[in-house]
């Protein structure tokens, strides 16, 4: 082989290193970037229950925002405990509002994720009577909006009632009944560092009502991933991961929806 054919090897085998090197530092850089942005300003979620219906319902591709509330250890994947020095275990940390939508940690297994509406923040005093919840005494405002049919159970009928939180905070519910389960219950005292929460559709919803060894009971601070901001998607009933002919099957109506 002649001189210049093992220089030109040479240079080609340079070549080759160095745009490797270059798609690796990208795809790299690329990464962290995505990474980076999902524990500071966002993280997306798919929503497989119906518990917070009308307003989020199964099937639905959420999107998350970290910063309203400070970051803690549910924002970080793996849930690191990163943050245990700092107050309620959140840096930069607001107090989440009543009537916020909030996606959080389950307190007795970190590795599932809850989306729930927030009644009761810490010192509050909460109860739910014939289906009406009071906080500290005082009624949250109802008004009747009508009956309609549970989106994931067309056959299930449901009042609509819309419902105002104490701060003005106004969202749609799904009444339920005034006698069954979870609509009268003892006083909860909401313990300082904590929140309590409850779904949207009161019949199908396993919350801060129930203790936390089968439900959801209070729900620590360092425990919020962030509050829900809108849908970006949404997939119809009997769309599934495993049946690729579902995939695009798509409800378009529920396309970047806001939360409220």
């Amino acid at each position: 082989m002649a001189a210049e054919d093992v220089q030109a090897d040479g240079a080609k085998g340079t070549a080759f290193r160095r745009e490797l090197w270059e798609t690796v530092r990208t795809a790299g850089g690329g990464l962290a970037v995505a990474l980076l942005l999902r524990i500071l300003v966002f993280e997306p979620h798919t929503i497989p229950t119906s518990s917070m219906e009308p307003g989020v319902v199964t099937g639905d591709y959420i999107v998350v925002s970290k910063w309203p509330y400070g970051w803690g250890r549910a924002s970080i994947p793996l849930n690191l405990p990163l943050f245990s020095w700092a107050k309620d275990g959140r840096v930069f940390g607001h107090a989440p509002a009543r009537g916020d939508v909030i996606v959080f940690r389950l307190p007795r297994d970190p590795s599932e994720v809850y989306i729930k509406r927030l009644i009761g923040l810490p010192g509050d005093r909460v109860q739910i009577v014939r289906g009406e919840v009071l906080v500290n005494g005082k009624a949250n405002v109802r008004q009747a909006g009508g009956r309609t049919f549970d989106h994931d159970d067309p056959q299930r009928a449901v009042p609509r009632v819309f419902e105002t939180a104490q701060n003005g905070k106004r969202y749609l519910t799904y009444g339920g009944s005034e006698d069954g389960e979870g609509d009268n219950t003892d006083p909860y005292e909401v313990p300082k560092g904590t929140y309590f929460f409850m779904g949207d559709n009161r019949d199908n919803s396993l919350d801060s009502r129930w203790p936390e060894s089968i439900g959801v009971g209070f729900v620590p601070a360092e425990n919020l991933i962030g509050r829900a901001e809108f849908i970006g998607w949404s997939w119809k009933p009997g769309a599934s991961l495993f049946k690729p002919w579902t995939w695009l099957n798509l409800d378009g109506g529920r396309f970047f929806r806001r939360i409220s």
